[in-house]
């Protein structure tokens, strides 16, 4: 696979995200054994940047990539968070939480259940108003002085809180939705957060820009009709009602259209497009089956012509809000 650099470490171009495997997804399809068999391949076929969250399963995802990883940690950059506390999993509430002693009693648990001595990138997860981000931030960087975290990150921020952040400890990724039916982290107005070109700012500072969705939890793959099971939680998401399905179709008859001319799939021209939008930019499409592991692995072999990019670039706005 092409590589691309992150703090000065090659890592595959696209990632994996390890959520789906545990949380928030159809639990018919779970497979603990099957999922660390996965991300094993993953590594075989050069897939190095895995990314999973305490809150993924409230510890479940961490404990299944520890497994995964076992014998092979140093094949891997592993990225997990903190800030997001599972409130209440049947009603997908999810609290904002980062105090400094949080962050460092989730940095603790987090290595434990990783099975390694140090975490190569944590993620803020969430701004938590109630704490200055300064406090959030400055207890992640002690974290980093000791030696159990190498690199730290934010998620869904701003571009005014990354600068904020950067000014006390260095930013080395930043995480955000980014795909071609969602758009804020390149300031396009009208999103959920209202947050400026984060994806320019990356460039500017030297942080990889970490996409996540970039195949639209499914969508963008044309196969998603919108009939899910009770567990699976984009039931409930507006963009995933049938009127809304219906209007965001023409996002991906576009890519359809793409992909016909090289031989692809749609889902392979949405990754493409995320990797095209700077060589700073590492995709983490999630997955739990291997035949789409490898379709996904093969997007990074996908160049887009201008005429390619000039298409996806126009495709409509998204119907339906994103949470």
């Amino acid at each position: 696979m092409r590589t691309r650099e992150f703090a000065g470490r090659p890592v595959g171009a696209v990632g994996l995200g390890c959520m789906g495997m545990s949380w928030a997804y159809g639990e018919s399809e779970r497979d603990d054994d099957a999922s660390v068999a996965l991300i094993r391949e993953a590594l075989d076929l050069g897939v190095t940047f895995i990314d999973t969250a305490q809150v993924y399963g409230n510890g479940h995802n961490e404990t299944l990539v520890g497994r995964a990883l076992a014998g092979r940690r140093d094949e891997a950059v592993v990225a997990t968070k903190t800030g997001l506390v599972l409130a209440d999993a049947a009603a997908w509430r999810i609290d904002r939480k980062a105090t400094p002693e949080l962050v460092r009693t989730s940095a603790e648990e987090s290595l434990r259940r990783l099975g390694t001595d140090v975490i190569d990138l944590y993620y803020l997860h969430r701004v938590d108003p109630a704490v200055p981000l300064a406090d959030s931030w400055g207890a992640m960087a002690d974290l980093v002085a000791e030696g159990k975290v190498r690199r730290l990150g934010l998620s869904e921020v701003s571009v005014a809180e990354a600068a904020e952040a950067h000014a006390i400890h260095p930013v080395a990724a930043i995480q955000s939705e980014l795909s071609l039916w969602t758009r804020d982290a390149q300031g396009v107005p009208g999103g959920v957060l209202e947050s400026g070109d984060v994806v320019g700012w990356c460039a500017a500072h030297g942080a990889a820009f970490v996409p996540f969705s970039p195949l639209g939890r499914g969508f963008l793959t044309g196969k998603v009709t919108g009939d899910f099971e009770d567990t699976d939680y984009r039931g409930g998401n507006p963009r995933f009602q049938e009127d809304a399905l219906k209007a965001n179709r023409r996002i991906v008859e576009v890519a359809e259209a793409v992909a016909a001319r090289h031989g692809a799939t749609p889902a392979q021209v949405a990754i493409a497009w995320t990797l095209a939008q700077g060589d700073h930019v590492i995709p983490i499409p999630g997955t739990k089956k291997s035949r789409y592991l490898r379709e996904n692995a093969d997007a990074a072999s996908l160049v887009l012509t201008e005429q390619d990019l000039a298409a996806l670039d126009a495709v409509p706005a998204a119907v339906g809000n994103r949470y």
